[in-house]
């Protein structure tokens, strides 16, 4: 089988860290059998070229000085602080539907698979119609939540959701919003870890000792409920045990954020939950930059300055790969205090939550969005209101306080990834919805 995927972003070289996740998708995809080839947007005049051995079409738009549209950022944020880049979106969408057309004529692929659908779903369907190719789109979030602010996008997306063959969405959460706008079948597809090896990972093991790292998914084609529990016996305890290890407490209980500065992160409320978190006991390590780092910076000071006795706030910049693993190795505690910001956006999923869970890390996050997808709360992870930074606080103290806490979360977490959030499980249902449709 054939499968064009269509996206606004591809990594441009083999260390570029852009979209691992879709990256990681497309490695495993080919895994089983599957041919693929990416058409994406060219990026300052880069040509063709081929990515782990995948063929990434380039189509241009614009001369390079200005081909900036798209990866670094997300489109509508750049659009947002420089609304001449809005004017590209006629080129890009002309120019992606041209090569399009081309690389179906030429390759004949049995699926199209565009993610976000808004603009893609316009590159991809005058070849869909044309060489008759089924097509399946694919929603992150983003562009449904882009609808509160720009009212015109949704007549375009129900039509564009009419049109194909499968829809699929990140997040019960994403799923939501496009049932909200056409009453359709829409297959859950989330996010695997993008951790390049798990070797790394702190190992669970079952009552034999053996143990229990690949990942092996237990979950059905079906979507998996973010209410969902964990299977129990009759006396309450968990059937087919694990035993973790929770990180060690050296000194300071460490709390991690890994991510971009942006408002939707919720980076604000996290460092206001330093004034309630004693600075013998607790530590807050931010990773990561952005438009707001600066502005964060000044947040955490006047909070230090308001009260000296708070958490420690150490701000860590942008990290190699080797230092950001170190970051987690020594962290007892990974927190996504997301919020919906004034945009209406928020995390689609949390897939950081994931490679967290991965790597031995009990998790408190926020319930916005997508994440109760991943962190059930109580069995996987604690989930807290957002914008409460006493919430926050206060869950970082019972897990400091209660190692007993941290195992079941653990345990629960290792579980609920090997329900839900294997690769060979989303997969496994991919390919599945591929032959369905190619099959009609």
């Amino acid at each position: 089988m054939k499968v064009l995927v269509i996206g606004s972003v591809y990594p441009r070289f083999h260390e570029d860290a852009e979209v691992p996740w879709l990256r990681a998708s497309i490695d495993h995809l080919k895994k089983t059998g599957v041919e693929i080839q990416v058409l994406a947007p060219s990026y300052k005049g880069l040509k063709s070229h081929d990515i782990d051995g995948t063929r990434v079409n380039r189509f241009r738009y614009a001369p390079a000085n200005w081909e900036i549209l798209t990866h670094e950022e997300g489109a509508p944020s750049k659009m947002a602080s420089k609304p001449w880049l809005q004017l590209l979106a006629i080129p890009y969408i002309i120019n992606g539907f041209i090569q399009c057309l081309r690389i179906c004529r030429k390759w004949k692929p049995d699926v199209i698979h565009a993610h976000w659908p808004f603009p893609h779903a316009y590159i991809a369907l005058g070849a869909a119609k044309l060489f008759k190719i089924p097509l399946a789109l694919n929603f992150h979030g983003a562009e449904l939540l882009l609808i509160r602010k720009k009212k015109w996008v949704k007549p375009f997306l129900k039509f564009a959701i009419g049109q194909a063959q499968a829809v699929f969405a990140n997040s019960s959460f994403t799923a939501s919003k496009i049932k909200a706008i056409r009453d359709v079948n829409v297959e859950w597809s989330p996010y695997g870890t993008t951790l390049e090896t798990r070797d790394n990972r702190r190992e669970t093991k079952d009552e034999s000792g053996s143990t229990n790292s690949t990942g092996t998914s237990t979950s059905s084609p079906t979507m998996c409920h973010p209410e969902r529990t964990l299977e129990r016996s009759d006396k309450g305890e968990s059937k087919d045990p694990v035993t973790v290890s929770p990180h060690a407490v050296n000194g300071k209980f460490k709390i991690l954020f890994v991510g971009r500065h942006i408002e939707r992160k919720g980076i604000t409320y996290l460092i206001e939950a330093a004034k309630y978190l004693p600075a013998d006991k607790f530590e807050i390590r931010i990773v990561g930059v952005g438009d707001l780092t600066e502005q964060l910076h000044v947040i955490a000071n006047e909070v230090k300055q308001s009260n000296p006795d708070s958490a420690e706030i150490i701000f860590t910049g942008k990290l190699s790969p080797e230092d950001l693993a170190n970051e987690y190795r020594t962290a007892n505690v990974f927190t996504l205090p997301a919020i919906v910001d004034s945009k209406g956006d928020t995390e689609g999923l949390g897939v950081v939550l994931i490679e967290a869970m991965e790597l031995g890390l009990p998790i408190v996050a926020s319930n916005v969005g997508g994440i109760p997808d991943v962190v059930v709360d109580g069995v996987s992870g604690i989930l807290v209101q957002e914008k409460d930074p006493v919430a926050l606080a206060n869950a970082f103290k019972q897990l400091a306080k209660d190692p007993s806490l941290v195992e079941k979360l653990l345990i629960g977490a290792r579980k609920r990834i090997n329900e839900c959030f294997t690769w060979d499980g989303i997969i496994e249902r991919q390919v599945e919805v591929y032959k369905r449709i190619a099959r009609t």
